[in-house]
């Protein structure tokens, strides 16, 4: 476990390296070690992704910066979405099973994963928790990442669709300071727009500012609190599901 920066995949196996905690190693080297971290979990992401879709399964995953509404947004969406489609959750935290219990609460299925000092989920936590999961129940898959604008966008999780989660409360310029979570997302959801009268976030500034980055970016404001922009969100993921298994 790297105590610098909290990511690890050592648990399953593989070596885990980091160029500041031994500066003579070349960077041939560096890049030798760091490629078979993520071919070996490329290779787990996209068996992951075969088993959802053997189970006509969509996987969502949801990143951000802790408290943006994660959590939050996935019970309004469980409870908009009702008999029409069963949801399951993979929960990812560094400690505590609360939001799985959140979850639970709900009606629907979740397994939560404490990832103690890694900072983000990897596609072998990931399968984990799709054994975890009643699969033939299913029509969606969650992933809740663990809470950080960093780590989780460096690794693919065997998710078919990746979602950010922007907060009024965090700034407007987020996108360009971390421009690899940005770049990684097909939707960016600004939530808290509830809170809009109280803070010093422009809408316009950041969809720019996103759209910096990747041009291609759906954009959807929400507020799980008043409700506003739900049901576009929860007709974003029918759509997804619609045109990944039919």
């Amino acid at each position: 476990m790297c105590r610098d920066c909290g990511c690890s995949i050592t648990d399953h196996g593989h070596e885990h390296y980091h160029p500041h905690q031994n500066p003579e190693l070349s960077n041939r080297r560096t890049v030798e070690v760091l490629t078979k971290i993520l071919d070996a979990n490329d290779r787990q992401a996209e068996s992951n992704r075969e088993h959802f879709e053997e189970h006509g399964i969509l996987a969502v995953n949801l990143m951000s910066s802790p408290g943006a509404g994660k959590t939050t947004l996935l019970e309004k969406t469980i409870e908009l979405l009702g008999e029409e489609l069963k949801v399951g959750v993979i929960e990812g935290d560094l400690e505590t099973s609360r939001d799985a219990e959140r979850i639970k609460a709900k009606g629907a299925p979740a397994y939560q994963i404490t990832t103690g000092q890694a900072c983000h989920l990897d596609a072998f936590m990931v399968h984990e928790g799709i054994h975890n999961l009643p699969l033939d129940e299913l029509d969606l898959v969650f992933i809740e990442n663990v809470g950080n604008l960093v780590c989780p966008a460096s690794y693919d999780v065997g998710a078919h669709v990746n979602v950010v989660l922007l907060s009024t409360t965090e700034g407007d310029d987020k996108p360009e300071k971390y421009p690899v979570m940005f770049r990684s997302a097909e939707l960016m959801l600004i939530t808290k727009i509830d809170l809009l009268p109280y803070m010093d976030f422009d809408v316009e500034r950041a969809v720019k500012s996103a759209r910096k980055v990747n041009p291609r970016l759906d954009v959807i404001k929400v507020s799980s609190k008043t409700g506003e922009g739900l049901d576009e969100w929860v007709e974003f993921i029918k759509s997804k599901r619609k045109l990944r298994v039919g």
